[in-house]
């Protein structure tokens, strides 16, 4: 059997898998990493959504043998050391972006990915046409799409703290 080292959320794993392995069975069966979420197998709906080398993909229909000297991080790998939560995790308990809670790791690791590709602002038409692959069936996306913008001003540095949902 193949055997695959990478680094997920900057501890290094090797481990021997099959080939046709995916990527989010690696993460949640051999490494225990039960954050990324297999909500329907066929990449329609961003539950599994990881970075890897700073990029979102879907890891349902990754191999894990693709990933072999990647750096991989899995929504268990955003909070710091002391627990404080990244600024999109932070928006997204804020502005009640959840409810069930099952695509939020996916749709948190995507967000962070479409913040990071518009630097200098991000629009909520953008916001919403970046979504498009993560599902949610419970929230309607209103406050999705509002954590998304206060992150984003935290993340570009125009503000230090994430706004209240209330203002």
């Amino acid at each position: 059997m193949p055997q695959v080292t990478l680094t997920v959320n900057g501890q290094t794993h090797t481990a021997e898998v099959e080939g046709r392995t995916l990527l989010v069975e690696l993460l949640r069966e051999k490494l225990r990493l039960t954050g990324t979420h297999v909500g329907c197998d066929t990449s329609q709906c961003g539950a599994c959504v990881v970075h890897i080398n700073g990029e979102s993909v879907k890891s349902c229909t990754t191999l894990a043998v693709m990933a072999n000297g990647a750096q991989v991080t899995t929504i268990e790998g955003l909070a710091a050391a002391d627990g404080t939560l990244h600024a999109m995790q932070e928006a997204f308990r804020e502005y009640h972006a959840l409810q069930c809670g099952f695509c939020t790791p996916g749709m948190v690791m995507s967000a962070i990915d479409l913040v990071n590709k518009h630097p200098d602002g991000i629009t909520e038409q953008q916001i919403r046409e970046g979504l498009e692959g993560n599902l949610c069936r419970c929230t309607g996306y209103h406050n999705i799409v509002r954590a998304i913008a206060a992150a984003a001003d935290v993340m570009h540095g125009k503000r230090t703290e994430i706004a209240s949902a209330a203002q």
